[in-house]
C-alpha cells in the first residue's frame, strides 16, 4: 500500500484534502491524522472491517478498545444507550476538548470498535482539522493513537510516517499537537464516575464539576490481568525501544544515582539517555540529557514526553532514566505514561542510598 501524505493547519484547513481523507474511510481505509492531544488512527467506527483494520496497521490487541470521535453532541444518541445527565454535564463543561467519556453502547457500534465491550468511549476533539475531517467522513471515527502498538504515542506526523507507512492509505501533517498526552478517560457506566486514563482534563477539574470521582486503581500501579475498558488499561504503552527506569527519592540521591547507573551502562556498551527537569539537567551525564520543562509547568513535561522518547529511539539510545514528578494534577498522566513506557520499574534512589550506607539514612 502506497500511503499518501498531506499538510494543512488549523488555519488553513485543505477543503480538497480533507474530502479526499473522508472518501478513504467511507470507503473503509485508514487516515491518520492530528488532533488536540496526539495523532490519531482513523476508521469509520461503524464499519467493523475497519476497525479490524486498525488492530491490524497498529498490531494491537483485539480487546484493546478504540476511541469513537464525533463532532456534533446530538450524534451521541446514535452511538450510545442509557445516557446519564452527568455525561451531558461533562460535555458541556469540556467539549470540544481532551476528555474521553465511557457509556453503554447502541447496536449500531460494532463490537469489533469497543473491544468487545457492550461499552463505547466516546470523544469530541477540539483540533478544527479533526473536526473537519470527522464531519467529512459522516460523523463517527473510531481512532486510537497513530502509532505501532506499544510504542510512545506520536505528537508529530514524522513519527506516524515512521510506524504505519505502507500500513495506512493516508497521513494528514497537522504540526505539533499541543498538549502531548492522550486524552482523559471517565467511565460513567458504573454509577459513581471513575477515571480510567489520567490526562488534560485532571481529577480536580472533574471534581469541581461532579463533586467527586474515583480514580480507577491500576492508573499507577502494575497492569491488572482485568479486561481493559479503556485504551491503555492492560497493556505496556508509550515504550521507547531501549529499557527506561523512573528512579524516585530526594533530589541529590536521584541524581547520584542516575548519574552512576548511567556510568556503568555506558561502561557495558549501552548508550544512555535521562529525562530531568529543566533545573537539574545540568547535573547529569549520559550520552543524551533531555530537558522535559519546569516541575512548576507540568503541561510542558507532558507535552514533550512522547517526543523526548522517540528522540532517544532516533538516537539509538539503549538504557535511559527518568526523574520522577509530581502526580498531581495533569502529572498524574505524565507519571502514568512514564510509568507504562517503563513497564513499572521504579527504583527508590532513597533506599538505595541507605543500603549503600549499610542501612544508615542519608
Amino acid at each position: 500500500m502506497k500511503t499518501e501524505y498531506i499538510s494543512m493547519t488549523e488555519e488553513n484547513i485543505d477543503r480538497q484534502g480533507i474530502e479526499r481523507a473522508g472518501e478513504i474511510l467511507r470507503a473503509g481505509g485508514l487516515v491518520a491524522f492530528p488532533t488536540e492531544t496526539v495523532y490519531g488512527l482513523g476508521g469509520d467506527a461503524l464499519n467493523p472491517e475497519s476497525s479490524k483494520k486498525i488492530y491490524a496497521a497498529k498490531g494491537r490487541p483485539s480487546d484493546n478498545p478504540l476511541i469513537v470521535h464525533i463532532c456534533r453532541l446530538e450524534d451521541t444518541e446514535a452511538i450510545a444507550e442509557k445516557i446519564p445527565e452527568t455525561y451531558y454535564r461533562l460535555a458541556k463543561a469540556f467539549w470540544p476538548g481532551p476528555l474521553t467519556i465511557i457509556l453503554n453502547k447502541s447496536s449500531r457500534v460494532p463490537v469489533e470498535t469497543t473491544g468487545g465491550l457492550g461499552t463505547v468511549a466516546i470523544r469530541f476533539p477540539s483540533n478544527r482539522i479533526a473536526h473537519a475531517l470527522i464531519e467529512a467522513e459522516g460523523g463517527f471515527i473510531a481512532a486510537p493513537s497513530a502509532n505501532r502498538s506499544g510504542r510512545p504515542s506520536p505528537t508529530l506526523a514524522k513519527y506516524c510516517r515512521e510506524d504505519l507507512d505502507g500500513r495506512v492509505e493516508m497521513i494528514i501533517d497537522g504540526g505539533q499537537v499541543g498538549i502531548g498526552v492522550e486524552s482523559t478517560i471517565v467511565d460513567l457506566t458504573e454509577g459513581r464516575p471513575v477515571i480510567l486514563r489520567p490526562g488534560r482534563i485532571t481529577k480536580e477539574m472533574l471534581d469541581a464539576e461532579l463533586g467527586s470521582v474515583d480514580v480507577d486503581r491500576t492508573i499507577l500501579s502494575a497492569d491488572s490481568g482485568i479486561r481493559p475498558k479503556a485504551p491503555g488499561m492492560k497493556y505496556r504503552h508509550y515504550a521507547p525501544k531501549g529499557d527506561l527506569k523512573i528512579v524516585c527519592g530526594s533530589r541529590d540521591n536521584v541524581v547520584a544515582y542516575i548519574n552512576e547507573a548511567a556510568a556503568a551502562a555506558h561502561a557495558a556498551g549501552g548508550k544512555t539517555g535521562v529525562i530531568a527537569a529543566e533545573d537539574t539537567c545540568a547535573m547529569y551525564r549520559a550520552d543524551s540529557v533531555k530537558c522535559a520543562g519546569s516541575r512548576q509547568d507540568e503541561e510542558t513535561v507532558a507535552r514533550e514526553l512522547f517526543r523526548i522518547l522517540r528522540e532517544f529511539d532516533d538516537e539509538n539510545c539503549t538504557v535511559m532514566f527518568s526523574e520522577a514528578f509530581d502526580d498531581s494534577g495533569i502529572g498524574m498522566a505524565v507519571m502514568n505514561r512514564l510509568t507504562k513506557a517503563a513497564g513499572h520499574q521504579i527504583v527508590d534512589a532513597d533506599a538505595y542510598r541507605q543500603k549503600e550506607n549499610g542501612g544508615v539514612g542519608v
